[in-house]
């Protein structure tokens, strides 16, 4: 999570009008997938069966995610409302993790929150802002001011313990396959818990 003090809007409101929602999103990943495809340039078998995978994974939380107590008492608190602009793509495992869990708590704001989608490949202007270590790392949400559209924070791309397993696994040059695995497992385990602390946190400092 982090804060900038820039006063320019991240981006204008019609391009955020623009962006989609999440049952679009969802539904423009489910339309894709009827076509053997997915969302970006690389099409090959190994992404479209992850495009796969995550669609279920999607599903699936959709369904069980139960938001913290003390979320939920966050989400009471907010004193304005937000924008949360969301960079993702329908291939990226780790979103398939966190979009549920960044949704439901849009929901469960009584619409103090209201959330947006973007594909990275389509908006490298605004990823290319929003780098992680250099990396066009995504998730990537950006909090934005209802009023003015500029920023008030942002997290991602990944809970900090899903990130330094990540960034450990990258270092030992574990073959992808293992990788993939490990960290998917590890947010199995978890079952979003981390993201849910870590998106409070970021309510709390609004």
């Amino acid at each position: 999570m982090s804060e900038i003090t820039s006063s320019a809007p991240v981006l204008d409101a019609d391009r955020l009008h623009s962006a989609y929602t999440y049952a679009s999103y969802r539904h423009h990943l489910d339309q894709l997938m009827a076509h053997h495809r997915t969302t970006g340039p690389n099409h090959t078998e190994q992404i479209i069966q992850y495009a796969r995978l995550n669609i279920q994974r999607m599903q699936r939380l959709d369904k069980t995610i139960q938001l913290l107590p003390e979320l939920q008492a966050a989400l009471q608190q907010l004193t304005q409302p937000y924008k949360w602009l969301v960079i993702t793509e329908g291939w990226c495992g780790d979103a398939a993790h966190l979009l549920p869990v960044i949704e439901a708590i849009a929901q469960a704001s009584h619409g103090k929150l209201s959330t947006r989608y973007v594909l990275r490949d389509e908006n490298l202007d605004l990823m290319d802002r929003y780098l992680t270590n250099g990396g066009r790392s995504i998730p990537k949400l950006v909090v934005l001011h209802a009023d003015t559209l500029t920023e008030a924070a942002t997290w991602g791309p990944r809970p900090a313990p899903a990130q330094e397993l990540f960034t450990r696994l990258k270092q030992e040059a574990v073959p992808y396959e293992d990788f993939v695995t490990q960290l998917h497992g590890w947010y199995a385990i978890d079952r979003t818990v981390s993201t849910q602390r870590e998106l409070l946190a970021l309510l709390q400092s609004l």
